[in-house]
């Protein structure tokens, strides 16, 4: 993602309290002026308002008492620029976002006073206040409404060719404007309002590819929640691998913390991630020989089973070394607890003999449950897991040569699979997810807590 001009994005996962009841997940939380800057960019800087205001008509003034108390008339007015726009927002608890434009509107019409006809510029302060409402969520998109929308005219300067220009007029223009202007602004923005929903959903309802091993179609889960603190866009989306079909999580609307001091909340739940994970880490079985050379802990492996071998089986004490064979068994599973993310995953590891006059013989079936603790971040807007051997728990599937007894097999396993799947894991993982670019606000300098 790129940087928005003049600031950084702080990006926080909240700590859930205990007393909430909400899928597990990480939320994660954006500064208050990088909403107020993306708006900001949305309507004034890319002259989405302007363009909407300019060459608005207003309706013709009439007044009597004008100079020398003649009739006055002006007409043709209409807006020639938006000066100096100001933006500013501030959360409704359960309403929406109030949005607040500041601005000076320079206005231009003919002005007839008497028989003298001429030129008349008008420059007005306005100030709209828009109260925003976000409704009728479906299928990830959701609907905003302006409820009230107030416009205050604050400074009139009215200025005439001649420079005749009598209190009168100005009292005319003052009560007209105040009288016309909030019905024409208030649709403006309320346009401009609905364009900017559209686009920025358009950062949430998204396909992002994951590699090349499929796509994330992410989207709202809930409506936008808002509180006094910030505003909560719980995300979700259909993991999709390529060619196939989309992996099943659970899709349910999560709780989401608040954060103080931040203004935009995020969340992704602890399903999704497990859907995401179980589309990258697709592993194939892994086989190779017990030789010195290959990994040292496939030797010391090999060492330590020789030992528990019986005897009397010739055929398992020949000359050719051990093959171990490891298959990932069933999909990744990712637990989310307080300042702590470990991924559970389950290996099958089996150590053979290949017999040249018939079928392999099987020494041992082992299957092994680990638990890797992850490191999370953020980087070029992606979420990024780092995988490190926690624990291992090692039990006996089977075993042809009747070996029962695995209790020294166990540091010599792990090693084997820090040294050999561990590494594969990781290099699948190194992708990263891809994250949204959620209302086009970059994630930079990132502080995660789970």
């Amino acid at each position: 993602m790129t940087m928005l001009k003049l600031f950084g994005i702080v990006f926080f996962c909240g700590l859930l309290s205990p007393s909430q009841e909400v899928l597990s997940g990480l939320s994660c939380a954006v500064s208050p002026g990088a909403m107020q800057n993306v708006l900001s960019d949305a309507i004034l800087q890319n002259g989405l308002l302007q363009q909407h205001l300019q060459g608005l008509v207003l309706p013709n003034i009439m007044g009597e008492g004008g100079l020398l108390n003649s009739p006055t008339s002006i007409t043709g007015l209409h807006l020639v620029k938006v000066r100096l726009p100001r933006l500013s927002v501030v959360l409704l608890p359960g309403i929406g976002v109030q949005l607040t434009i500041a601005a000076k509107l320079e206005l231009s019409g003919n002005c007839l006073v008497g028989l003298l006809s001429e030129l008349i510029d008008i420059l007005v302060d306005v100030n709209i206040t828009a109260n925003i409402k976000c409704t009728n969520f479906e299928s990830g998109t959701v609907q905003v409404v302006i409820e009230d929308c107030l416009c205050i005219l604050g400074a009139i300067k009215i200025k005439l060719l001649s420079g005749l220009l009598s209190l009168s007029v100005n009292e005319i223009v003052l009560n007209q404007l105040t009288a016309t202007l909030p019905g024409l602004l208030c649709p403006v923005v309320d346009i401009v309002v609905n364009l900017v929903n559209i686009q920025l959903l358009g950062t949430l309802n998204a396909v992002i590819p994951v590699g090349t091993a499929g796509t994330i179609h992410y989207q709202l889960a809930s409506l936008p929640f808002t509180s006094g603190l910030f505003l909560g866009l719980d995300l979700d989306g259909a993991v999709k691998q390529v060619g196939g079909s989309i992996i099943p999580h659970d899709s349910s609307p999560s709780a989401l913390p608040p954060l103080l001091d931040k203004l935009l909340v995020l969340g992704l739940r602890q399903s999704f991630l497990n859907a995401v994970l179980s589309l990258l880490i697709q592993i194939p079985p892994q086989t190779f020989t017990c030789t010195p050379e290959v990994f040292s802990g496939a030797s010391r492996l090999q060492e330590a089973i020789t030992t528990l071998i019986p005897p009397g089986c010739p055929t398992c004490h020949g000359t050719s070394p051990l093959s171990i064979k490891l298959t990932l068994f069933g999909n990744p599973l990712i637990l989310l607890e307080e300042n702590k993310a470990t991924v559970e995953l389950s290996v099958m590891i089996q150590v053979f003999v290949k017999r040249l006059d018939g079928p392999i013989l099987n020494i041992l079936l082992l299957k092994a449950d680990l638990g890797l603790n992850a490191h999370v971040s953020i980087a070029g807007g992606r979420l990024v897991l780092g995988l490190s051997l926690g624990s291992t728990s090692l039990s006996l599937e089977s075993s042809d040569v009747g070996i029962s007894n695995i209790s020294n097999l166990k540091p010599h396993c792990s090693s084997l699979l820090v040294e050999t799947l561990l590494p594969l894991i990781n290099g699948a993982l190194g992708i990263g997810i891809p994250l949204p670019n959620v209302l086009g606000i970059p994630l930079i300098k990132v502080d995660i807590q789970i």
